[in-house]
């Protein structure tokens, strides 16, 4: 499942989380050894790094679709990469299954990637993410506060960033449901249930959705 998760940092969020990586040393998280990897990233632990990654994660703390789209048992802790000049993009590959956070030694089974824009598009040229779908291409560039989610296994790049500077934070999320089509069907069930009650309040009709809802997620979930 594809889930584009609106405002999950308000501007003023945004203005906190650039005012710390605007001015940071990114040069220290050039990145010479992945294959197709042309960009600049801040250092994981260093102070940058996890000042804006604390107000990264509470925003997606209070954003109800990313909880509902994700169901998530642990998170990568966010990274920051940046786009521009001559380390300008990344060509197609898929991430790693599993992903060790270095600092403090601890492994993540990666079912969700997700890139949170932090950069407004008027900002740059270019720097779309590109994720490969049976259908075809699917080319992304959103707003800045503005998450995309989407399958780890899928086949994805950043095209070639020709004018400005594209600012994301980049993370991914280990599942209670590790099976993509149930968290898809959980997600539109979810969704469904919380539309039909906004219309017509609770009653007994909703109450056994509710139900229903509860003993997929007890059947499907590994806390």
């Amino acid at each position: 499942m594809m889930l584009r998760v609106p405002e999950v940092l308000s501007a003023q969020a945004i203005a906190r989380v650039r005012s710390i990586i605007d001015t940071a040393d990114w040069s220290a998280g050039v990145n010479t050894l992945t294959p197709g990897r042309n960009n600049r990233q801040l250092p994981e632990d260093g102070k940058a790094a996890r000042a804006a990654r604390a107000l990264v994660l509470d925003g997606l703390s209070q954003s109800a679709m990313f909880v509902t789209g994700t169901l998530p048992r642990n998170i990568f802790p966010p990274l920051f990469n940046r786009y521009d000049g001559a380390a300008n993009d990344y060509g197609k590959h898929v991430d790693s299954a599993v992903r060790t956070w270095a600092p403090a030694g601890t492994h993540l089974r990666s079912d969700i990637a997700a890139t949170l824009f932090l950069s407004d598009p008027r900002e740059y040229e270019g720097g779309e993410l590109v994720i490969e779908e049976a259908y075809g291409a699917q080319t992304i560039k959103l707003r800045a506060g503005e998450l995309i989610l989407y399958p780890a296994s899928k086949v994805h790049s950043i095209l070639p960033v020709t004018r400005g500077s594209r600012l994301a934070a980049v993370f991914w999320v280990e599942s209670m449901v590790r099976d993509d089509e149930q968290r898809r069907l959980l997600y539109e069930l979810d969704m469904s249930i919380l539309a039909l009650r906004g219309r017509h309040g609770d009653n007994a009709e909703l109450q056994r959705l509710t139900g229903c809802y509860n003993n997929l997620l007890r059947l499907w979930a590994t806390p």
